[in-house]
């Protein structure tokens, strides 16, 4: 049995407080999915209020809008990604798979001696 380390890593972004990291990223990717921020939230398992609280405050440490809603009706509402919040998606998946990709080399550098340890201990 391989016992190979490996990092996990996760980001998180900041203004003046936390304001964007994985969850806010996969509510996102599920509004672009659902195009619904109640749909996007109970897909999560998450209540709608705390959904649209991390969106307000997400967007208020940002500076710009994330989702454009309008309001159900004769055809129902919805909701749709802003630009920004693509921008922001795809520069923060961009980012945390290169800090990955350099993590992974680096642990197979720093921690080159550990399969050596461990096949040390089982012989």
């Amino acid at each position: 049995m391989e016992n190979k380390l490996y990092a996990k890593i996760s980001v998180r972004l900041f203004t003046d407080d936390k304001c964007f990291g994985p969850g806010i990223a996969a509510l996102l990717r599920r509004v672009d999915k659902y195009h619904s921020l109640r749909s996007a939230a109970a897909s999560m398992g998450m209540a709608y209020s705390k959904a649209w609280t991390i969106l307000k405050s997400c967007e208020q440490h940002l500076g710009f809008k994330l989702v454009n809603s309008t309001i159900g009706g004769k055809n129902g509402g919805g909701a749709t990604l802003t630009e920004n919040a693509k921008k922001m998606l795809s520069a923060y998946d961009e980012y945390c798979e290169e800090l990955k990709t350099y993590a992974d080399k680096l642990i197979d550098e720093k921690f080159s001696f550990y399969p050596k340890m461990t096949n040390e201990e089982s012989t």
